[in-house]
């Protein structure tokens, strides 16, 4: 927890002090409290012992009256000897601690109570104890707060003819526990008190102590510190000459004044080299964002005073993840310092006074361009950026080729603060790679409702599957050779309730760039496994369903357990499903994706390569990457009719893939001879309006159950 205000050094030592006292303070009244807890319960037990003694003692003493007047009254009780019985109850009587002596008959009448005309005589007994006494078949005794009841039985032979009872006194053996409890009360009290001396004098010499490392810890500890925090605000400031520091002392604080003052002597030495690479590209040697934006800032006060205009070209590479992922990250360092090499050439050659170039982060630069016309010359700067850019780069004995996109901002046309100018040149460059990359865009309003749009699309797309508002449709797949429908391709659709229909080309980028492909994925895969678990032809094969993977799926790496859990829930056969991955998507990563592949295939789910012909490498994949078939892209199949070369590289993929043993489907088929012109060249499937259009669910189910 943040404290509102700062204690610094000091304090917190002294809070800490301060705890441990008070946790020492607590441990002694906690020993105190258990000490005198104890005195009390030896007090409890030793009283416990001594009354329980005591109370042994009288019963013995009870039952030893009792039984020798039970034994003495027999004969005088059964010739009602009232003289005999008289002397033996006063006898009984005289004896300490007794109070009283009741002989009775059998049925519990008083004969003789001790006393000299016997008041109760011949009257039943009907005090508390009577009932037990007369009842007892032994020596018995009972207890009341005051008194100990012993009555013993008389008999002659088996006969029982009376009893007598004893009547004791407790209050001597009370008062004899009394006396023995005072003095050993007084001494647990002394030992007390003496312990609690000794705590009290242990407590203060730990105050003593506490204080005496307090005083010696602000001496030895906090002042130096306090002089290093000084020194520190010096050096911050940039006053180094008036940071002066040294010590004597050989300890740890001492090793430390020391070592701070080096360190000190080593940033004034260094603060010059620091200030100039805080505002470099340490990669490109161009400036950097922080350069480059205190440099817009200071341009743009001076323009405003002077009514100048200016131009902000945003300039980012096309593609360049891809030099990444094949040649690795230093070959894509060293593309950014050719390229960089180059658009400083084609500034200078085209720009005008207070040109600045600044790499902006990754792949992106920026340039600040100032000359007349403004409008005319910032364009052909973007055109010169391109074809420069657009230059084969020979890199490891081997030639790249790369593009670029540039968005150009205006000002004070489109904006007047840095910030918002920034946006503008990033909105354009987008617009650009959304016009087909390698091209140049300037800033308009429209964009920024393009961009509303696109941020509004994808707020709306998130909540899409579960308003219902997205479905699957089926294209169906036909085996070439006789015309068999085969399986279905699952294609998602957007009905927006406000928009209408939703073009796939243009929610499916939102998804893929919002990251939304992921989740939209796993229910567009459980739902056209849950829709081809419905699909039950007469006889044959069951029909199978192909799923389009995006390359974001792919990358996440759980894509099979993502798979592995839709056939599990659908109760889908592994083969029945085919999953669609486009060769860009596996090129991103070959040594990934070539292993979720394989685990993939393993479960007997089947994979194909999507817009095959369309990659970087084509052909060489299939050698590297395991498939189970290829789609030829529709470009392709659209031109063998009329393209020599187009037909004879969909033959060349044909009979490849085949010497593979991998599947090859046709897409786009559109015509009759096109479907003639493929099942000759050996085309296994094939799919496209001519065959059939995509449909609903329950159509593609019917086309199943129809099949004969």
């Amino acid at each position: 927890m943040r404290l509102p205000f700062r204690l610094g050094l000091r304090g917190e030592l002294l809070l800490l002090v301060a705890a441990v006292l008070v946790v020492v303070i607590a441990l002694f009244a906690a020993l105190w409290w258990h000490e005198k807890r104890s005195n009390a319960d030896v007090r409890e037990l030793s009283a416990s012992a001594m009354r329980e003694l005591a109370r042994e003692g009288l019963l013995s003493r009870g039952q030893t009256l009792s039984s020798q007047l039970a034994d003495a009254a027999t004969n005088p009780l059964y010739y009602l000897d009232l003289a005999k019985l008289g002397e033996l109850a006063r006898a009984t009587l005289r004896q300490p601690d007794v109070v009283y002596v009741v002989i009775h008959d059998a049925n519990g009448q008083v004969v003789h109570d001790g006393s000299g005309d016997i008041p109760a005589f011949g009257q039943p007994m009907s005090d508390p104890m009577a009932y037990e006494a007369l009842n007892a078949q032994g020596v018995h005794g009972q207890w009341s707060d005051k008194l100990l009841d012993v009555a013993s039985p008389i008999r002659i032979g088996e006969e029982r003819i009376g009893g007598v009872r004893v009547g004791l006194s407790r209050d001597n053996a009370n008062r004899r526990e009394i006396e023995m409890l005072g003095p050993l009360g007084d001494r647990l009290q002394a030992a007390s008190n003496e312990h609690l001396a000794w705590l009290m004098a242990l407590l203060v010499a730990l105050i003593g102590i506490a204080v005496a490392a307090m005083v010696l810890l602000q001496r030895r500890i906090v002042q130096p510190i306090a002089g290093l925090a000084v020194a520190a605000a010096r050096i911050e400031q940039g006053r180094y000459a008036d940071v002066k520091l040294h010590s004597d002392r050989q300890d740890e604080i001492g090793e430390l004044v020391r070592a701070f003052s080096r360190m000190s002597e080593s940033v004034a030495r260094h603060d010059r080299d620091i200030r100039r690479m805080a505002y470099t590209d340490s990669l490109t040697g161009l400036s950097n964002r922080l350069a480059f934006r205190e440099a817009l800032d200071e341009r743009l006060m001076t323009l405003q005073a002077s009514s100048g205009e200016l131009a902000l070209l945003f300039v980012d590479l096309d593609d360049f993840k891809r030099v990444n992922d094949t040649l690795g990250h230093e070959a894509g360092d060293e593309v950014l310092g050719q390229l960089s090499m180059r658009i400083r050439m084609a500034v200078e050659r085209l720009g005008g006074l207070g040109t600045e170039i600044a790499r902006f982060g990754g792949d992106e630069f920026i340039v600040l361009f100032m000359a007349e016309d403004i409008r005319t010359s910032s364009g052909r700067l973007a055109e010169s950026l391109i074809e420069e850019i657009q230059r084969p780069l020979v890199l490891r004995g081997r030639q790249v080729f790369l593009g670029a996109s540039v968005g150009i901002t205006l000002f004070p046309f489109d904006a007047a603060s840095a910030g918002q100018l920034l946006k503008n040149a990033d909105i354009a460059m987008y617009q650009a790679k959304v016009a087909g990359k390698g091209c140049y865009r300037f800033y308009s309003k429209a964009m920024d409702q393009a961009v509303e749009r696109r941020v509004q699309l994808e707020e709306e797309l998130r909540g899409a599957w579960d308003r219902g508002e997205l479905s699957l449709h089926y294209q169906p797949i036909y085996r070439l050779a006789d015309g068999r429908l085969m399986g279905a391709e699952a294609l998602c659709r957007w009905n927006h309730p406000r928009l209408g229909v939703v073009p796939p080309s243009v929610f499916i980028e939102v998804a893929e760039q919002s990251g939304l492909i992921e989740s939209l994925g796993r229910h567009v895969l459980v739902q056209a496994c849950k829709d081809a678990a419905s699909w039950t032809p007469p006889g044959g094969e069951r029909p199978f369903v192909s799923v389009n993977i995006s390359p974001r799926q792919l990358r996440t790496g759980d894509l099979p357990d993502v798979v592995a859990s839709a056939l599990a829930a659908t109760g889908v056969l592994p083969q029945q499903l085919h999953l669609e991955l486009t060769e860009t998507a596996v090129l991103g990563d070959e040594v990934q994706a070539s292993a979720l592949l394989s685990r993939l295939r393993a479960t007997g789910v089947k994979v194909w390569l999507d817009d095959f012909g369309t990659g970087f490498s084509g052909l060489s994949h299939l050698r590297r990457v395991p498939v189970d078939g290829v789609k030829i892209d529709r470009s392709f199949v659209a031109d063998v009719l009329r393209d020599p070369d187009d037909l004879a590289l969909t033959s060349a993929i044909i009979a490849m893939a085949h010497s593979l043993g991998i599947t090859v489907v046709a897409e786009g088929i559109e015509a009759e001879g096109q479907y003639a012109v493929l099942r000759e060249r050996g085309c296994d499937q094939g799919q496209g309006f001519w065959l059939g259009r995509p449909m609903v669910a329950a159509d593609i189910q019917r086309s199943f159950r129809e099949i004969n």
